[in-house]
């Protein structure tokens, strides 16, 4: 008897759908075909010992499985159930006439229990831009895939519960899920507020500017300084995420297998600060089944990069092309998938090894020409993608000691959304541009137009702190940023002076 039942596999952070062909005939093997890997292929172990420990029993025929379409790699453990499913209906153990009617997936454990997979979401989207009834999954996965309307969504503790649900539909309820309830009672939920940090008000101001316009930035200074605390608190005044955001960020991380039992939305902009130790392909993603590195698990949120001369210089030059593009391909010899990749890169560093170099109290330790050096790990191409530099210096006793609260991350947060509505009204009809610090060097010089006490100003600046010519094109786009947040329709020679100060490492004479 032949039975047909269906899966999915990932392509990127895209589901297709997988058949799985089941036929029971003559003899005793079993054969698996349609590109199995290892873990699919040990399918048989589990779903014999499941099948003997939940009152069923693996039948004494030659079962031939074959997953189409055959010439995608089907990988991970989560075809237990569908196999399973398939040889019970094939063998006439069970009866399911509308078997084909829902996608079944889950892995199970040799007591016939569902464990957890990665990847429900776009799964579930998958299933029905197909038509399929409904989606039957473990239990832990059933909130994720239960935020897609018009699926019904079944999530299940066991194999007994799944064959009992074909027998009679009417003992089950499917799970639901409020999705715009779901978001917007998170959407603030941010456990971190500028509040909390005392003093640096000029930091606070250079990442409420690059909050606004979306820019790059790297905060300079010694051990103690701040520079984790202030970045870690960014996302809690950036825009808060829309729907369409939020399930796009769901996705990544539901493929990563990063979401949490009780997480079915992805509400707020996510923060990923990885180690230094990190590899090319846990930073932009890949391996031998291409999956999500922290680029794209920072996607729509920030991505911190502390101590960032001590991260391989390797590393960082693969972040390059992504940043631009704000999309990661990774290609292998029979695929090529696409990963999102719009971050706001924020990086911290020591300004020497020691960490005391410019230190208003300690004196630097290092050697002559070890600063340059230092800062020489950071390629110039790197440089040049980010907007803001600005130096923190440490917090002087009398504002520690200060019970006086700071300023309220929702009120910054009101400043910068006022400030990106100007930007979406500015870039309405360029598409793939949302943010000052997305402008294209043609759209720079459109928007960007300096009068003429600007013009000398940007000039002598230029000229006198001998900044690079690559600081130009930034300091503009910060200026425009500035301009945003004051709400002036034009780059004022105040908008401008203040951008200047955000370039600290052009400077030729930094480090000598």
């Amino acid at each position: 008897m032949l039975v047909k039942t269906y899966g999915s596999t990932l392509l990127g952070i895209d589901a297709i759908i997988v058949t799985v062909e089941v036929n029971a005939g003559q003899g005793s093997a079993f054969y698996l075909v349609g590109l199995p890997d290892n873990a699919v292929k040990e399918s048989q172990h589990r779903i014999v010992a499941a099948f003997k420990n939940s009152g069923y029993r693996w039948p004494g025929f030659r079962i031939t499985v074959n997953m189409a379409p055959a010439d995608i790699k089907k990988e991970g453990s989560a075809y237990d159930l569908t196999i399973a499913m398939g040889v019970l209906a094939a063998s006439e153990q069970i009866i399911a006439d509308d078997l084909a009617d829902y996608l079944i997936m889950g892995e199970l454990s040799l007591d016939g229990s569902l464990q957890p997979m990665n990847g429900a979401l776009p799964i579930a989207i998958e299933a029905r831009k197909k038509g399929y009834k409904g989606f039957i999954l473990p239990k832990q996965n059933a909130r994720e895939a239960a935020i897609v309307n018009d699926l019904e969504v079944y999530g299940m503790e066991n194999i007994k519960e799944v064959i009992r649900f074909f027998e009679d539909h009417s003992a089950f309820q499917p799970e639901q899920v409020n999705t715009r309830e779901e978001f917007f009672a998170n959407v603030n939920d941010y456990e971190f507020d500028f509040a909390d940090v005392k003093g640096q008000e000029n930091i606070k101001r250079a990442l409420e500017i690059a909050a606004s316009g979306g820019h790059n930035a790297i905060l300079i200074g010694p051990p103690g300084a701040g520079k984790t605390m202030l970045a870690k608190r960014l996302p809690s005044i950036l825009p808060p995420l829309n729907l369409h955001e939020a399930l796009e960020t769901t996705k990544i991380h539901s493929v990563a297998g990063k979401l949490s039992k009780d997480t079915s939305l992805v509400s707020v902009r996510p923060f990923r600060s990885p180690h230094h130790t990190i590899s090319d392909a846990g930073l932009v993603g890949g391996g031998t089944y291409p999956n999500p590195g922290e680029i794209s698990l920072a996607h729509n949120g920030v991505l911190f990069l502390d101590e960032l001369p001590e991260f391989k210089r390797t590393v960082l030059e693969v972040m390059r092309q992504p940043m631009e593009d704000r999309i990661v391909t990774i290609s292998r010899a029979k695929l090529t998938v696409e990963f999102p990749a719009s971050f706001m890169l924020i990086a911290s560093m020591n300004p020497c090894p020691c960490g005391y170099y410019n230190h208003p109290e300690k004196e630097c330790s290092c050697a002559p020409g070890i600063v340059q050096r230092y800062l020489n790990k950071i390629s110039g191409p790197l440089l040049d993608r980010i907007d803001i530099h600005v130096e923190v210096v440490p917090v002087p006793f009398r504002e520690l000691s200060e019970e006086r609260a700071g300023e309220k991350s929702d009120s910054v947060r009101e400043r910068v959304i006022a400030a990106r509505k100007i930007q979406e009204k500015r870039f309405a009809e360029s598409k793939g541009v949302y943010s000052n610090a997305q402008m294209s060097s043609k759209q720079l010089r459109q928007i960007c137009k300096l009068d003429e006490t600007g013009a000398t100003l940007l000039k002598n600046a230029m000229e006198k702190l001998s900044l690079s010519a690559r600081a130009y094109d930034r300091i503009l786009k910060v200026a425009r940023t500035i301009a945003d947040l004051d709400a002036s329709e034009n780059i004022k020679p105040e908008h401008l002076a203040e951008a200047i100060q955000y370039r600290s490492l052009d400077r030729e004479t930094w480090g000598v």
